[in-house]
């Protein structure tokens, strides 16, 4: 089914991943299992994703790398994904950024980012490309500079946008910026960070507290991201959990990218918000059964099956 541009607002970063048995303590050596370099950046991958689900050229990338050879590997690598690159600007001015990753052997990760370009990325490169693409999305998270995050948000709903804000990395987000997206979708750590309470797992009985505390901050819907308990969805008038699908996790990199990226796909297709879930579930329980942030990200195809 043909949709309208899915644009995406965001970072773009070459991942540095080794595998280890387990992340190091402060001071210690470790020996790690693999190493390898993958196109990743939580913007790049959910332009991936919105690519591998969608129609070619849907997902259209607004971003900054620098003029290097790693900036031009990110671009080669959204070509191949099917997503428009012509937005995303070479800037003299830095590096392309990277990310550092350790991946353990229960799939958690550890992660360093090193912005570099991404920091580069101001808000009339979004707000001018907005403008001629009037399209039906925005996916942006928080890896680029928060007023050119917040500056497309807002020019996004005057266009009649849905606006979709993955919060992360967890940061303090301007209150501007939260009244103008439509739909919130932190996982257990960001969420309980933008409501000020500690810790990193939230458990279900706690999901519609913590999620009606965030639709006061302005959102106008909420989904939790709550890993291998699924997701939970509130929009002040209703909830519902919705459940993982039970698979073996290797590597959880960009799953939650590919969530929103399928969540924004099946929106745009004229699902609704409950079915785009249980879409965006599906294809995230799938990247995580592999390595990689956008080496991982299922086809329309393998979520159409796992669907069935």
């Amino acid at each position: 089914m043909q949709t309208t541009n899915i644009v995406i607002v965001g970072s773009l970063n070459l991942d540095f991943i080794a595998r280890v048995a387990r992340a190091p303590q402060r001071g210690e050596t470790i020996p790690g299992s693999q190493f390898v370099t993958l196109p990743g950046g939580k913007g790049a991958n959910q332009a991936c994703a919105v690519g591998r689900l969608a129609q070619p050229d849907t997902a259209v990338m607004i971003g900054c790398v620098g003029q290097d050879v790693y900036g031009q590997q990110l671009l080669e690598s959204l070509r191949a994904c099917g997503v428009d690159n012509r937005y995303v600007r070479g800037t003299p001015e830095a590096a392309t950024g990277v990310a550092l990753i350790l991946v353990e052997a229960s799939g958690q990760n550890q992660i360093v980012v090193v912005p570099g370009a991404n920091d580069c990325l101001r808000p009339e490169d979004a707000t001018e490309a907005l403008t001629e693409l009037r399209g039906s999305h925005l996916l942006l998270q928080l890896e680029t500079p928060l007023a050119t995050v917040t500056a497309a948000a807002a020019h996004a709903r005057s266009l009649g946008m849905t606006v979709i804000l993955d919060p992360a990395p967890a940061r303090e987000i301007p209150a501007e910026l939260l009244r103008n997206v439509n739909i919130l979708t932190p996982n257990e750590s960001e969420a309980l960070a933008l409501v000020g309470a500690a810790g990193d797992r939230i458990a279900l009985t706690e999901a519609y507290d913590v999620a009606r505390k965030l639709l006061a901050l302005g959102p106008r819907e909420v989904i939790l991201k709550l890993g291998a308990q699924g997701a939970f969805l509130a929009d002040g008038e209703r909830s519902r959990h919705f459940l993982a699908r039970l698979v073996e996790a290797r590597d959880t990199t960009a799953a939650g990218d590919c969530f929103n990226g399928a969540l924004a796909t099946g929106l745009a297709e004229g699902r609704t918000l409950d079915a785009a879930i249980e879409f965006a579930n599906v294809a995230a329980s799938i990247a995580i059964t592999r390595i990689g942030a956008q080496a991982s990200l299922p086809t329309r195809a393998e979520v159409e099956q796992a669907l069935r």
